[in-house]
């Protein structure tokens, strides 16, 4: 992607010296990626009409990204030369140049199936326990994960880093393995403190951790990657009773979230919020987008305002490998759905994956990366993901605000924001079949647009 940053003018009704609008545009022909495009003076034709009002806010943003699996970090550390590996981080979590500025990342406590192998930071033979955990250890992470994270920190030091188990060490569960099972209520304090730990460990390392979820897709047991059933009684066991008393006690700041699971069982978060004890030590609730509607963020949210709403995982695969389909599904579901319906934030699941979809041990074998790396020779592809999260990363900046937007018509969906600078961004999305010519009205601006059947547009000015 080779860009000039170019001014562009549009028509500004009744202000003086107004600043011009920026337009950037893709296109599912990839004729245009992330690129600047003329806006217009409207006239009577101009088609729907977008109305913004800055004036009515909503939640906070906190930033967009993608996981730093284990999988991800070996391959951009050891698929790529050093000169290609700092290029393309400061790509992906700077906005020098044409960077992107991934803001949040997603981390996993052990392995996922994005691990070069399975493990946890406490594993044991078979047979034998660790209740006072004397073999947790961070070595795992400290090869690949920590040293990409802190390389991230450095270049972005407002980046927010959560993190996630796909299990408790294997002797804490049922069946004595990190490939499904339950956690065992005699182990509920002992995984507690495994958590702590990882925390505090990864302080030390200079990598903070802002928040955890206690296990990724608590209703899932995958048959052969490290995965945990927990159910909501229990969720709300280990939070009431170990984890969040534990975190006070020790005047820890990292906010526990809820669920981290999919749209389409509201029910299951709101079972375990319905625990009042459990339910003080919960700031925010995560959500996936493998099933359901989007709109089950705010289902929840109508029933828990105090909290904070995350979208914290959803994957690209070559199961949905055409742009005009891909492009606007993700940026209609993920950044204008998700944070209109509450997110605070937004991840994609890998960084970076190989052309065979890896490194991988077992689970997803098609899953897309943000981008793909080819070890052969550290070239990059962007992907439709990165694309898609840079029309709201590289412009909607950590502190701003969602703000009002409305009308609009069939098949245009959309979505703005007030930056910490006072700048606007309004992101719209063309899912139809056919160009749509609209007007966007905001205080001071009046100007027009037509954009593509499956195109994505951003304004900022």
């Amino acid at each position: 992607m080779k860009t000039l940053l170019l001014t562009l003018t549009a028509a500004c009704v009744g202000v003086a010296n107004a600043s011009p609008v920026q337009a950037f545009l893709t296109t599912a022909d990839r004729q245009h990626l992330l690129v600047p495009s003329e806006v217009a003076t409207p006239s009577a034709a101009a088609g729907a009409v977008i109305r913004i009002d800055p004036a009515r806010r909503h939640q906070k943003i906190a930033g967009f990204g993608a996981a730093l699996t284990e999988g991800s970090a070996w391959l951009i550390r050891h698929g790529m030369n050093e000169a290609q590996r700092d290029a393309l981080m400061r790509e992906l979590f700077t906005r020098e140049g044409e960077g992107i500025g991934f803001e949040f990342t997603r981390l996993t406590i052990g392995a996922s199936d994005f691990s070069r192998h399975h493990y946890s930071l406490d594993d044991m033979p078979p047979g034998q326990v660790d209740p006072e955990l004397k073999h947790f250890s961070l070595d795992p992470e400290r090869a690949d994960v920590i040293p990409l994270t802190k390389q991230a920190l450095a270049l972005n030091p407002a980046l927010q880093v959560m993190a996630s188990p796909w299990s408790a060490p294997g002797w804490m569960k049922t069946g004595g393995s990190l490939v499904q099972g339950r956690l065992k209520p005699e182990f509920y304090g002992a995984f507690a403190r495994y958590m702590v730990k990882y925390v505090e460990a990864m302080q030390a390392e200079g990598v903070p951790v802002f928040a955890l979820t206690l296990q990724n897709e608590p209703h899932f047991e995958p048959g052969d990657y490290p995965g945990m059933r927990l159910p909501p009684a229990a969720r709300a066991a280990i939070v009431g009773q170990h984890l969040g008393p534990l975190l006070r006690s020790k005047g820890m700041k990292t906010q526990l979230l809820e669920w981290d699971h999919n749209w389409d069982e509201p029910w299951s978060p709101m079972s375990m919020l319905a625990d009042k004890t459990a339910r003080q030590y919960v700031s925010g609730i995560a959500w996936h987008c493998y099933a359901g509607d989007v709109s089950a963020q705010s289902q929840v949210a109508g029933h828990f305002s105090e909290l904070d709403v995350w979208l914290t995982e959803c994957s690209g695969g070559d199961w949905k490998p055409h742009w005009a389909e891909t492009l606007p599904w993700i940026t209609r579901n993920l950044i204008i759905g998700g944070t209109r319906h509450g997110a605070r934030g937004v991840l994609m699941w890998n960084l970076a994956l190989d052309p065979a979809h890896g490194p991988h041990t077992g689970g997803c074998t098609d899953c897309r990366g943000v981008v793909t790396i080819d070890p052969k020779d550290g070239s990059v592809t962007r992907n439709i993901e990165y694309y898609a999260f840079g029309h709201a990363s590289r412009f909607v900046r950590q502190g701003a605000w969602r703000v009002d937007s409305e009308g609009g018509a069939a098949g245009l969906d959309h979505v703005a924001f007030t930056n910490p600078d006072g700048g606007t961004v309004l992101i719209v999305c063309n899912s139809g079949a056919a160009a749509h010519r609209f007007t966007v009205q905001a205080p001071g601006r009046r100007f027009a647009y037509e954009l593509p059947a499956s195109g994505v547009v951003t304004f900022v000015w």
